[in-house]
């Protein structure tokens, strides 16, 4: 049986890890793009039942027409296929996010927070690029393959219904999440951040922009969490890779 477990995650392996042709970096995906998009359709659904929308007719300008840029930027030299929607959502969280499919949503305590077109496309172009490079689809394929890893090795270790089956799963459980979830989640933000500016550039929005606004974010921000127990670079390390990658950017010739 551990034989057959083995030979069926090294097959997952193999069929699921392709190399993103924006990264270079390998990837394992074990979701098919149809299946991501239907992911997609069917969470902003819930979305949409629970969360309430905006109607201010401000915010919602805004953010039609600097979404609409990037995704335009977008279609045009990635070419997803999405069909893009965006939405307003009336909340104090200081967020916004980019479902698989192209839906892209911002709250308005961000809209609050940016001070003009550009420091919101640093936003979209984000999440823009989490939806084009697939992170979503790489994050649940983790999740599978960590459940499936951790049967095989409760297994192995014959833990299954054992007095030490808890503090195993706890142990393993803060292992993954702190030695492999977070760590790959730190570098998905990393190449959203790069592949973002790349797509605002583009667009004609101005990428040192983004600078200011992740000061305002840094500013903004209630409590400081070490970089190892978040899903996210610290403030100071993304503004530091912003700046590398701007430099590399401003030599990338663009028509505005």
């Amino acid at each position: 049986m551990k034989k057959w477990l083995a030979l069926f995650v090294g097959f997952l392996l193999f069929v699921g890890c392709t190399q993103n042709p924006y990264t270079h970096r390998n990837q394992l995906i074990l979701i098919s793009p149809t299946q991501e998009i239907q992911m997609g359709l069917q969470a902003e659904r819930q979305i949409l039942q629970k969360a309430r929308v905006s109607h201010n007719p401000r915010y919602n300008a805004m953010v039609k027409r600097v979404a609409s840029r990037i995704a335009r930027v977008a279609e045009e030299e990635f070419h997803p296929g999405y069909k893009w929607e965006f939405y307003v959502l009336d909340s104090p969280q200081i967020n916004a996010f980019c479902l698989p499919g192209g839906k892209i949503f911002v709250y308005t305590g961000l809209l609050k927070l940016v001070q003009n077109d550009d420091q919101l496309a640093t936003v979209i172009g984000h999440e823009v690029a989490h939806a084009i490079l697939r992170h979503g689809s790489e994050r649940v394929s983790m999740g599978m393959l960590g459940q499936m890893g951790k049967e095989l090795l409760a297994k192995g270790l014959q833990m299954s219904g054992s007095r030490w089956g808890p503090l195993f799963d706890l142990a393993y459980g803060v292992g993954t999440k702190y030695g492999i979830l977070y760590p790959y989640s730190r570098k998905f933000e990393y190449e959203a951040d790069q592949l973002g500016l790349y797509l605002m550039y583009k667009a004609c929005y101005n990428p040192y922009e983004a600078i200011k606004f992740w000061h305002r974010m840094m500013r903004a921000a209630k409590a400081k969490v070490p970089e190892f127990l978040s899903t996210h670079p610290s403030d100071i390390h993304r503004i530091e890779a912003l700046r590398r990658y701007i430099r590399r950017l401003m030599r990338i010739p663009r028509r505005c």
